[in-house]
């Protein structure tokens, strides 16, 4: 069960902080204005709160591991929310990272 929360806790935290990051692109880069980007800057900080209720309490272990869902989640993003086509490379890597954070967080330690 441990499990199954962390999984979601990351895949929600991909979706503030991607998410985020996607809005003050949109305000800035394709001026869509300061309502955008506020709303990027909501996200963001949400964010940090979603990665503060990991059932790990590392904190360098959760970011480390984040940031390996934070690339397949940006690749996932871009295919929906800008039509971005993933090479063969691009799905490598994202799995190489996904392998990591399995690692990192869930192989079993020794206490």
């Amino acid at each position: 069960m441990l499990i199954a929360r962390s999984v979601a806790l990351f895949v929600l935290a991909a979706l503030f902080e991607i998410g985020g990051a996607w809005l003050v692109w949109q305000g800035v880069r394709e001026h869509r204005g300061w309502v955008w980007i506020g709303a990027g800057v909501i996200a963001l900080g949400v964010y940090g709160f979603v990665a503060t209720l990991q059932p790990d309490a590392d904190f360098g272990r959760i970011l480390a591991a984040y940031g390996g869902v934070f690339v397949a989640g940006s690749l996932a993003w871009g295919m929906v929310a800008d039509g971005y086509r993933p090479d063969r490379w691009d799905v490598i890597g994202a799995l190489i990272c996904l392998a990591g954070v399995a690692v990192i967080m869930y192989v079993p330690r020794a206490r």
